[in-house]
């Protein structure tokens, strides 16, 4: 198994590397929003056999109880910034370390810890790597890693080998065999590696989820979800991201670059890896034109932004196959014009539910082939988290906070976490092998069985039961 960590050359090459050609890679092993250029993550290994359990399983394991939940944050930049006020509006949690190798975002962050009247937190910008020292502190409970992509799997690793529960965004990890590496480590060590999920923690989701359980939509049959978001001025914005990493994503790979959002959620209605699970992967993708277009149309000649190639395909159609015969349809588009649309759909033998907008057609509630109205679900159906806060605080609509709330709650109360490592591996395992099927013209790619066999065990997932 290979548990290599990313090398990490230094931001002064990155910055001054702002092409790269088809193939060439880009590593990102920066503690903050910070850009790296190394060679390509190898193609994903031919899926192996499901190597020997290092430990035993993470399925529902709790995690041990605490009076206070001590958080370090890593990467303070867009996404790890927007969180902190989240952390901080808990008051059983406590910010005690940030990192990020830009100075003044770790400053501002810490300012904030301050302002909200908990002690300094400790400040770590020392160099691309100081995450290492963060991990290593003995007052922190949980990591949160919200860096540019590729240095997601080295920080949550360290984070584990140093005795810390994590949470990684999204992505998890962009390589096969670095999500079977988390997946041994989180058994070995015994803390969790979970990817922060916000989507699944959506209002409209999480009754979707009660009322699939529920069995209002009779035997499920099918569901989709996606990341269909137009980035393309934000990726070729100078400000917007700490350097051109994720617009360099697209000279790399041709497969879905992010399909967390999409998956996560009909994953849960479907009880992926509680009782079925993902078993195959075909991939499809369009000519990648569109970021070569907005290039031409809005980037002055002598940008940098012009000596790339890009070869991610402008959206990609994956259809997931599931052990129980299920189909799961994922879609991603960031270089073309649209709006903003996950799907989120599910579909059963008593009717549908469709998003964006929502609507829901269901028997014997609805005739005539007319639409239903999803709100008139609401009091039956909504979950427990969306009752007790129902105008939560924090972006995307709430489902930030609610995602926050829930998991330091589980961290305190001693619960298991709603979605665990193994989860993360299925949900993020689209990235590398959607590019092999692409490549391969749509031919079928195994899924690996991360949980070894512990899927055939129903178990619980999203759909919690509020602590007493």
């Amino acid at each position: 198994m290979d548990e290599r960590t990313p090398r990490t050359p230094s931001r002064r090459k990155v910055l001054r590397t702002t092409a790269a050609a088809a193939g060439t890679g880009i590593a990102f092993t920066a503690a903050g929003a910070q850009a790296a250029a190394a060679p390509a993550a190898p193609a994903a290994p031919e899926t192996p056999a499901a190597p020997r359990r290092r430990g035993a399983t993470m399925a529902g394991v709790p995690f041990e109880g605490r009076s206070t939940v001590r958080v370090g944050l890593v990467g303070l930049g867009n996404r790890g910034s927007a969180m902190i006020g989240l952390y901080l509006a808990l008051p059983w949690v406590r910010v005690v370390a940030v990192c990020d190798p830009v100075r003044e975002k770790a400053e501002r962050a810490a300012a904030k810890v301050v302002a909200a009247g908990q002690p300094a937190p400790a400040v770590y910008t020392k160099s691309e790597t100081d995450y290492e020292n963060l991990c290593t502190r003995t007052d922190v409970d949980f990591v949160h890693v919200a860096t540019p992509w590729d240095s997601h799997y080295a920080i949550a690793r360290s984070a584990m080998l140093n005795g810390k529960h994590v949470g990684v965004e999204c992505p998890v990890a962009m390589r096969l065999d670095e999500l079977w590496s988390l997946v041994d480590l989180s058994e070995e060590t015994r803390k969790h590696c979970m990817q922060l999920e916000n989507c699944c923690y959506g209002r409209n989701e999480m009754r979707v989820l009660r009322m699939a359980h529920a069995g209002k939509f009779g035997d499920l049959l099918h569901g989709a979800g996606a990341y269909n978001h137009d980035l393309r001025s934000l990726m070729f914005s100078p400000t917007y991201y700490e350097g051109p990493w994720r617009r360099l994503w697209h000279t790399r790979l041709r497969g879905d670059l992010y399909p967390n959002h999409g998956f996560g959620p009909v994953a849960n209605y479907m009880d992926v890896n509680r009782g079925d699970r993902a078993v195959s992967i075909s991939s499809f993708g369009t000519p990648a034109l569109g970021l070569a277009e907005y290039r031409q149309e809005h980037m002055p000649s002598g940008d940098p932004s012009w000596k790339e190639t890009y070869v991610e395909s402008d959206r990609t159609i994956s259809v997931v196959q599931t052990a129980k015969g299920r189909v799961i349809r994922l879609e991603h588009d960031v270089s073309t014009p649209h709006p903003y649309s996950r799907i989120n759909s599910l579909g059963g033998t008593r009717g549908v539910f469709e998003d964006y907008p929502a609507r829901i057609y269901l028997e014997p509630d609805h005739k005539d082939d007319q639409w239903g109205d999803f709100s008139a679900y609401a009091d039956a159906y909504d979950h427990w988290l969306w009752k007790d806060h129902a105008n939560p605080p924090g972006g995307h609509g709430g489902m930030d906070y609610i995602m926050v709330y829930r998991l330091m709650q589980c961290l305190q109360l001693g619960l298991p976490p709603d979605f665990d490592v193994y989860d993360a591996a299925t949900w993020t395992a689209p990235v590398p092998l959607s590019h092999e099927s692409i490549k391969a013209k749509g031919a079928p790619q195994e899924i690996p069985d991360f949980t070894r066999g512990e899927w055939t065990r129903s178990r619980p997932g999203m759909d919690s039961v509020k602590p007493t």
